[in-house]
């Protein structure tokens, strides 16, 4: 039961370190750009 517990730990820390990363790195900086980019019809600058 202890070794469920401590990996259950593990992988939650190993989760928030991600997270933190994909932070500092600028990952979430311009998420409504992203949400217009795919609406735009490039074909049309052709």
């Amino acid at each position: 039961m202890a070794l469920i517990i401590a990996f259950a730990l593990f992988a939650g820390l190993g989760g928030l370190l991600v997270l933190f990363w994909a932070l500092s790195n600028g990952q979430y900086d311009d998420p409504e750009g992203d949400a217009q980019r795919i609406l735009l019809d490039d074909d049309l600058a052709n």
